[in-house]
């Protein structure tokens, strides 16, 4: 008898600790990412972009808005935020706050749901289901969030396009709204990305394969999104159960190709996926997916 219980006991109390672990710990690890992407032409000096998504703040998480405003003594060339800043309806007065310091730097953004409308609990299973019914919570304050950026000179970039000169260098805007809740507006900003340009940037907050291959046949060199979380809870040796969207699940998170390189595009498409910053109130837990910012060394392509 003494064997028999023994087991239970201890798949309990190693839940238990898993809970408490991604709970308690994990989901506060403040992580900074950093990648090299080889899209600038060649010869060109490198330039670094800030990527942060998905912070869900909410107004008391101070550590976490002060990890934000920390990220400025990097010294980033350009800032770009993919959306899903929000998770309460106090929370604008918090998230500016902690992208003050950020706001003095070049930078443009694209919104998410949760900017939109607040979080409501939901049952975890419905993430197993490719489609199903989705459930808004009350509107937020999401106006307030872009006229604090807007004011600050960053573009915004909801089904539209734009231009940020950045140390010299001539950068092509293109961004679409959540297309995970099918705002997205792709013909409104349709057509060649002017190749003159240095380098062509396109946000979206869902990496909706539909939205992506619109962005690289229109040449576009990089592409940047969230929403995923990463995963938010993986599993070691398999990765993510869920995507909670159209991308798959090997690109879930982190710096990937999406189109190869040909002669009319020489650097190909790539594309990175924010793993975030932050959870659901209803769902505060992250296991093997720390909540991260991105640096992205932008470097010279081969000739």
């Amino acid at each position: 008898m003494r064997a028999t219980t023994a087991v239970p006991s201890a798949v309990l109390a190693s839940a238990t600790a898993g809970i408490a672990y991604a709970s308690l710990y994990e989901r506060n690890r403040w992580t900074l990412r950093r990648f090299d992407v080889p899209v600038l032409p060649p010869g060109a000096e490198p330039l670094r972009v800030l990527h942060l998504s998905d912070l869900h703040m909410t107004a008391g998480q101070r550590s976490k808005q002060a990890w934000v405003a920390s990220l400025a003594a990097l010294e980033p060339d350009l800032v770009v935020d993919t959306g899903d800043n929000l998770a309460g309806n106090d929370a604008v007065p918090g998230t500016l706050r902690a992208l003050e310091p950020l706001l003095e730097l070049p930078g443009a953004f694209v919104l998410g749901s949760n900017d939109y409308f607040a979080p409501k609990p939901k049952n975890p299973l419905k993430y197993f289901k490719r489609h199903h019914k989705r459930v808004h919570g009350d509107p937020l304050p999401w106006r307030d969030l872009r006229d604090g950026l807007t004011r600050r000179g960053w573009l915004d970039l909801t089904n539209a396009t734009g231009e940020l000169v950045v140390r010299g260098r001539r950068i092509l805007f293109g961004g679409v709204d959540d297309s995970h809740i099918r705002r997205d507006r792709y013909d409104e900003i349709a057509g060649p990305a002017d190749a003159a340009a240095d380098l062509r940037i396109g946000l979206a907050h869902s990496p909706e394969p539909r939205v992506l291959d619109r962005f690289a046949a229109d040449g576009y060199d990089l592409l940047l999104c969230g929403h995923t979380h990463g995963g938010q809870l993986r599993i070691p040796l398999y990765g993510a159960l869920v995507t909670n969207c159209g991308i798959d699940r090997d690109r879930v998170r982190w710096l990937h190709r999406w189109a190869e390189a040909t002669p009319e595009q020489p650097s190909g498409t790539w594309l990175h996926v924010s793993a975030g910053l932050g959870t659901s109130p209803y769902a505060p837990a992250r296991f093997a997916c720390p909540p991260e910012a991105t640096l992205l060394t932008l470097t010279a392509r081969q000739a």
